[in-house]
């Protein structure tokens, strides 16, 4: 693989997700087995409680998309063309807080515990504040990336 350059690319040209569903502000760091991301949530975001907190059960979402944005790079440096991706599950996400408080930076990290061919993987994900070793979150994710994304779903009807 290429070596990654700095700036890294925009989180919109590595992930499909687009408007109020791209949750993550930027890249801070890739290697060729992790990403890193950060996420700030927003008061007036549409997932924002009363009191303005992003509710921790989006985490999920935040790690998948640090998921998405390190098989993005992967591509990326790679020089092939982006692909989708599904989230099969996650095994046992825990939970330190009950939100993020809004305006303050989330450190979302995906570490790639196991890939094979066919597209299948595991992440292993933690949420933390940047500079701040305490774990807000973590959960390992299942992930499948099909050679035909359309076909895919097409086949699997929900």
């Amino acid at each position: 693989m290429n070596a990654p350059t700095l700036p890294f690319p925009d989180v919109a040209e590595l992930l499909p997700h687009r408007g109020t569903m791209l949750l993550l502000d930027r890249v801070t760091g890739f290697t060729d087995d992790a990403a890193t991301v950060q996420a700030t949530p927003h008061a007036g975001a549409w997932y924002a409680d009363a009191q303005g907190c992003m509710p921790a059960w989006i985490g999920l979402e935040l790690m998948a998309q640090a998921v998405g944005v390190h098989v993005g790079l992967t591509h990326h440096y790679q020089g092939l063309p982006q692909k989708a991706g599904v989230l099969l599950g996650t095994r046992s996400y825990r939970s330190a807080v009950a939100c993020f408080p809004a305006g303050v930076p989330l450190a979302v990290h995906a570490a790639m515990a196991f890939r094979d061919p066919s597209g299948l993987g595991s992440y292993e994900c933690t949420i933390s504040q940047p500079g701040n070793p305490t774990l807000l979150a973590e959960a390992t994710l299942k992930v499948f990336e099909p050679e035909d994304f359309h076909a895919f779903v097409q086949d699997n009807p929900a």
